[in-house]
């Protein structure tokens, strides 16, 4: 990202810095910062990159204000050092850190929050690594641009911009199965598009209506057998186990005897 010329003129040479800026710099607005912030339920358990970081105010106000550990990652040097002062005048230094770096190729993995105001085109080559490298249940928050078919998971408006929320969904397509406390055998077919779920269920061999909502590494799976109650089962995924979380069936595992189907 680049200082802010007036007139935001791109430019593939930058004389000695010998670098390629992608995004032009425009400041987010303060009241903007909290509103990304809160959207995300950022919190002292959180370690946050913003990419794309500017003079680090995002870093900064989630350090200073939710107490979330911070990594500013920016390719212009002037506002990495710039950031770094601002971090120490705010009594965060000790919390956050910038580096001079290229968004495209930095290690993010490590995030639970990635905060993002770039263009629609660098959100779109970013979504593959974000969906591949963080791990499920992280968010990514996004100010004005959105991430092209992969739906929000959560969107407000403040003042005219949306602020956009995804949660990193873990990969459930295939099949799964397991049996219950009570001997019942239960066999689900999903299929996954993003965090989207559809599928069938079979209950001891009998078709069972089957409604599923994934949430980062939580599954819901709502069962509709014919002539019985709604069976409701949440399930925290692990990978190629399902463990059951609730209820007398807490602590079951389903494994997966099919390849997973993400559609990601």
């Amino acid at each position: 990202m680049f200082s802010d010329d007036s007139d935001w003129r791109f430019s593939d040479d930058f004389g000695e810095l010998g670098m390629h800026l992608d995004v032009p710099y425009v400041p987010t607005d303060e009241r903007v910062v909290q509103k990304l912030l809160k959207l995300g339920a950022v919190d002292s358990s959180d370690l946050l990159f913003d990419l794309g970081s500017g003079d680090g105010r995002i870093v900064v106000q989630a350090a200073l204000e939710f107490g979330a550990r911070g990594v500013g990652v920016e390719m212009d040097p002037g506002r990495v050092a710039e950031a770094s002062a601002y971090a120490a005048q705010m009594g965060v230094d000790d919390r956050v850190e910038f580096f001079e770096e290229d968004l495209f190729l930095t290690d993010f993995s490590r995030a639970t929050v990635v905060t993002l105001y770039l263009l629609h085109s660098a959100n779109l080559d970013l979504r593959p690594r974000l969906l591949g490298e963080l791990r499920p249940g992280a968010r990514v928050l996004s100010h004005a641009f959105d991430m092209g078919e992969w739906r929000p998971d959560q969107r407000i408006n403040h003042s005219g911009i949306n602020l956009y929320m995804w949660v990193i969904p873990a990969r459930v397509g295939g099949s799964w199965y397991w049996q219950g406390s009570d001997g019942q055998e239960f066999l689900v077919e999903l299929e996954q598009t993003y965090q989207r779920i559809r599928g069938r269920a079979w209950i001891n061999g009998q078709d069972a209506g089957l409604r599923a909502v994934l949430w980062g590494d939580l599954l819901e799976l709502i069962f509709h057998p014919e002539s019985l109650e709604p069976l409701s089962i949440i399930m925290h995924c692990r990978g190629d186990e399902l463990m059951v979380l609730k209820g007398d069936r807490r602590g079951i595992v389903a494994g997966r005897v099919a390849p997973a189907e993400t559609g990601s």
